[in-house]
């Protein structure tokens, strides 16, 4: 876990998307994913984190749901949905916390 602190203690928003391979709206939430880390650029971090390889970390998060995303800024949450998102309106919602 100490790993997952130094990864979200940036001061950069994270965007993380807990998903799970066996989950069929993965492939299409990792295009949208694809687009908003490239509309971002360096301004923002977009991480993705599978619960099967994860399971420990997405407990401590309580994560129920899948995608589940979560936008982390200097080591505090600001912001968290469960379910697909498009892509601009997930690049919106990050450009708030820039």
């Amino acid at each position: 876990m100490s790993k997952f602190g130094e990864l979200i203690d940036v001061d950069i928003p994270v965007l993380l998307d807990f998903y799970s391979e066996l989950d069929e709206q993965t492939s299409e939430m990792h295009l949208i994913l694809r687009d908003v880390a490239a509309a971002l650029g360096d301004k923002a971090k977009v991480i993705k984190i599978d619960v099967e390889k994860n399971r420990e970390l997405a407990e401590a998060l309580r994560v129920k749901t899948l995608p589940t995303l979560i936008i982390y800024k200097d080591g505090e949450m600001k912001w968290r949905q469960s379910g697909d998102q498009e892509a601009n309106n997930l690049i919106g919602i990050v450009k708030e916390y820039l």
